[in-house]
């Protein structure tokens, strides 16, 4: 009675496992990043294996699905070829523990019942080692991506442009009288400095 429980519960988890690997396979969200303004997100970019999307902050998105598979990046096809393995293996491994569960009435003597079990116990074993190493890999590119500083696909640039201020006709007046007396004490010869300048 307690192998008959031990079995169910087994039976149940390796299932659920099944489903979750098979639900993340379309979920949209593998890779997230963003640029944010000084108030609201302006732009959200999302992929997963299949396509790839941006979002604006008005909630439009517009998405591209992938190439065919000769132009995709190999860990994409690697993960996408090791998650449909382990779907599959799941798939499989679930028939073979449910005919070789001794609460069901098909499989044979408990002899065949048992080998069929471990069978299906290393598919769900080799099925799961397939969908860790997919999600491995992907986050290992995410990451590694992330911190490459010569990586700029989605890191974005800013260009400042310097501050606008308020300033009143006479706060103007006064600074190019004093830009001119400058300009007159160093001969006339303007200085040039980079947008990193400090002056």
């Amino acid at each position: 009675m307690a192998s008959m429980v031990s079995e169910i519960i087994a039976f149940i988890l390796s299932v659920a496992g099944w489903i979750l690997v098979s639900s993340t396979i379309p979920t949209d969200y593998w890779k997230v990043s963003s640029i944010d303004g000084t108030v609201i997100t302006t732009a959200t970019f999302w992929s997963n294996l299949w396509k790839t999307c941006v979002t604006d902050s008005t909630g439009v998105s517009n998405c591209k699905d992938f190439p065919s598979m000769l132009a995709l990046e190999g860990y994409i096809q690697i993960c996408r070829g090791l998650m449909i393995a382990a779907v599959c293996f799941g798939f499989f491994g679930s028939i073979f523990a449910l005919v070789g569960m001794k609460c069901t009435k098909i499989g044979g003597s408990d002899r065949t019942k048992s080998r069929i079990t471990g069978f299906s116990g290393i598919i769900f074993i080799l099925g799961g080692l397939c969908a860790v190493t997919a999600c491995s890999l992907y986050a290992h590119r995410i990451t590694s991506e992330f911190f490459d500083p010569s990586f700029v696909a989605q890191k974005m640039g800013y260009n400042y442009s310097g501050a606008e201020t308020f300033m009143s006709s006479r706060m103007k007046a006064f600074n190019s009288s004093v830009t001119g007396r400058s300009n007159k004490a160093a001969g006339n010869l303007p200085k040039q400095f980079d947008k990193n300048a400090y002056v």
